[in-house]
């Protein structure tokens, strides 16, 4: 979500221009041939690294920058300029670093696995919970020597030891940004909501289009007496059972959003009563004045999404370097006032980040509590498949 866009876009009388993907000059957008099902069905979708894949060993230490790093980023995430001036840092890192940025970007609504790359064509990527999940199954990503990034530390433990960055003792990713799946209503027109509304109400209610918000439904059944103990990881029943919880509404009362912008046009536009959503939405549509409340239930869904290595990288060095300069807190803040989602690193919570942190509450004991954070789960072809009965 790019904050100055969509406020500007609720403050205004149509909300109706959303902020499209512009690729940087000389930049390739991203969008390898095969559909998320269709990969997700022929490889190894399980959270343990692949029997046939080496693994890598993390790098010792590190040598004089390679001249040039190879970035495969999603749209927003790294940022040069080109959609708006103000908003750049990949100038900054190549003034302070030597290292020229080479950028893809790619978009995981279309396909959820730049795996397809091969290992040596790229160095660093900004991998989602099933990218990364999917990369580290595969051996494409390599383990990291967190002692060579400096800004590491300063990332809260709970994030650092996520399974969607770790595979046992080993460290595969640095965290980015983060964020929680809340349920937001329109006070005007549905009196009180929790989770269990999301799928009661009559609707139109908006579900975010991704397989892993089938976890949301999964924690209504935990509520409800289920034996779930993971929202991530459920039986073929549990699934099932979550699954027909999105067409227990009434017909054409169940939407689906791609872009975060859909869900702001569509409360301030009275054309949904709840959404699942993150407490920045909330935040832009109070700003517009607009009577969208957050429902305070936990335990809520999040997610964090992540840089990781390639394990053939070919710039090992200046990957090392981009690792350590978007930990920083001056990059954090950056992304994060420019995305609406968390800084994984605190200390970015200052200046044009503090609304943001206060939304999701950056720092503070609650921040985590009751959270389950995104894993790629088991067999995540059948979360797909599962998926496209419910949002073809």
């Amino acid at each position: 979500m790019r904050r100055t866009h969509v406020a500007v876009a609720v403050v205004s009388a149509g909300l109706l221009t959303a902020c499209g993907s512009r690729s940087a000059p000389g930049t390739e957008t991203v969008t390898p041939g095969a559909s998320a099902a269709a990969a997700s069905a022929t490889a190894s979708s399980g959270p343990g690294p692949s029997a046939s894949a080496a693994t890598p060993t993390p790098a010792a230490s590190l040598g004089p920058g390679e001249g040039t790093v190879s970035v495969v980023a999603l749209d927003g995430y790294a940022e040069w300029g080109g959609v708006d001036p103000k908003v750049k840092w990949i100038g900054t890192f190549e003034k302070e670093t030597g290292c020229k940025v080479s950028l893809r970007i790619y978009d995981p609504r279309q396909e959820e696995k730049p795996g397809d790359f091969a290992p040596a064509s790229f160095d660093v990527v900004s991998a989602t919970p099933e990218v990364g999940g999917r990369l580290m199954a595969e051996g494409k990503a390599a383990p990291l020597n967190t002692a060579l990034l400096a800004g590491y530390d300063k990332i809260p433990k709970r994030l650092r030891t996520l399974p969607s960055v770790t595979r046992g003792e080993q460290v595969y990713g640095v965290p980015y940004v983060w964020a929680t799946n809340e349920v937001l209503y329109d006070s005007g027109k549905v009196r009180s909501a929790g989770p269990e509304s999301l799928f009661e109400d009559k609707g139109p209610v908006m579900f975010r289009d991704r397989p892993l918000s089938l976890a949301d439904a999964a924690l209504v059944l935990k509520e409800r007496g289920a034996d779930i103990e993971d929202p991530f990881d459920l039986t073929d029943e549990q699934l099932d059972a979550a699954a027909a919880l999105f067409r227990s509404g009434d017909e054409g009362g169940r939407l689906f959003w791609h872009d975060p912008i859909e869900v702001v046009q569509a409360f301030a536009t009275g054309s949904v009563r709840l959404a699942q959503a993150t407490p920045y939405h909330a935040d832009v549509l109070s700003h517009g004045r607009k009577p969208v409340k957050v429902a305070g239930d936990r335990p809520v869904t999040g997610w964090a999404d992540a840089w990781m290595l390639s394990a053939d990288a070919p710039h090992p060095s200046c990957a090392y370097k981009w690792l350590d300069f978007t930990a920083s807190a001056d990059v954090q803040r950056k992304v994060s006032a420019w995305m609406g989602l968390a800084p994984a690193n605190p200390e970015a919570c200052t200046g044009a980040a503090r609304r943001i942190c206060a939304d999701y509450e950056v720092g503070e004991p609650r921040a985590f509590k009751d959270v389950y954070f995104a894993v790629r789960p088991e067999a995540y072809d059948k979360w797909v498949e599962r998926w496209s009965r419910i949002a073809p």
